[in-house]
């Protein structure tokens, strides 16, 4: 086990897959304060056509061509639901449940497809599914860390625009804040976090690193600089131990793991959590029901009963 882990190869993917854990931690808050959690899920899966059809067109397997691809059909994932939802009467989950149906179900055909030709059970595009982190090499490695790096550093250095544009929009334009640019930006770091995560962890359930991490720091604070560094450091010790597991095995899908560590955390701050966690409530209610026990003993009605 130590030493398939003290390889170089595998300690740089163990690094990437840390910062894409917080870079996913920190890009999930903002989601959760929009709530669209759903969002996250349809564009992830939106993804996977652009995938098979980049390798279709340049026939090998290219992460940083493939990531572009993701993009571009993740983009049109988002167009889909925004023109749905403005020109139908279908609600805003309806329309993320229909693409999110629609475009998986169209990348699992066109994967079929590319499996059944002359080489192409050998693309390696079935760990696109799952992740398989093992499998990323160094160019791989230094893309997805790139990409990482701009979505912390594009949340972070505009911090207090976030602040403003998630909690009060109106005020926010009257200060002079485009909603319109926050919207674009928003969207972009999200896509980016997406598609640089699928490799590792899969089109399935990098929507769970996006989700587990910031709703755990939910039940630890109420300030929102420090759920994101809550749910960074969950998200980033999630992606660690999670692909350190499946480094181990052979074969190993990588995005299981992940998400089984991070509902590890989940679990612990449901029930140990300071904001509303299970345990708390749980003693604060049995300290109200003494306080008024006792205030029922000492009300003179009772008292005189009593006598």
């Amino acid at each position: 086990m130590w030493s398939i882990l003290s390889t170089s190869n595998t300690q740089w993917v163990l690094f990437s897959a840390t910062i894409l854990g917080i870079a996913a931690g920190i890009v999930g808050c903002l989601s959760y304060w929009k709530k669209q959690s759903l969002m996250s899920d349809a564009l992830a899966h939106a993804a996977l056509p652009g995938v098979v059809i980049t390798f279709l067109i340049i026939g090998e397997k290219n992460l940083f061509f493939l990531i572009i691809g993701a993009a571009i059909s993740a983009l049109l994932g988002a167009f889909f639901i925004q023109w749905v939802q403005s020109s139908t009467r279908i609600t805003e989950d309806t329309a993320m449940g229909m693409t999110l149906s629609v475009f998986f179900g169209l990348g699992i055909m066109l994967l079929t497809v590319v499996n059944r030709t002359a080489g192409g059970n050998q693309s390696g595009l079935d760990s696109f599914i799952f992740g398989q982190a093992a499998a990323m090499v160094r160019s791989d490695v230094n893309t997805m860390l790139a990409l990482a790096f701009f979505v912390i550093l594009i949340v972070i250095a505009g911090f207090k625009e976030w602040k403003l544009y998630l909690f009060d929009p109106s005020f926010a334009k009257g200060l002079g804040l485009s909603l319109s640019l926050m919207n674009v930006l928003y969207t972009t770091v999200l896509v980016t976090t997406i598609v640089i995560g699928i490799q590792a962890v899969g089109v399935i359930l990098i929507a769970a690193l996006l989700i587990i991490p910031s709703v755990s720091a939910r039940y630890w604070t109420q300030k929102l600089k420090t759920m994101f560094l809550l749910s960074a450091c969950f998200g980033g010790i999630s992606g660690a131990i999670g692909t350190a597991i499946s480094a181990i095995g052979r074969g190993w899908p990588t995005g299981p793991f992940i998400v089984v560590v991070a509902a590890l955390f989940f679990i612990i701050s449901l029930v140990f959590g300071k904001e509303k966690g299970i345990l708390l409530k749980h003693l604060q209610f049995r300290k109200q029901q003494k306080a008024h026990s006792q205030e029922i003993g000492h009300h003179p009605v009772f008292q005189k009963e009593g006598k």
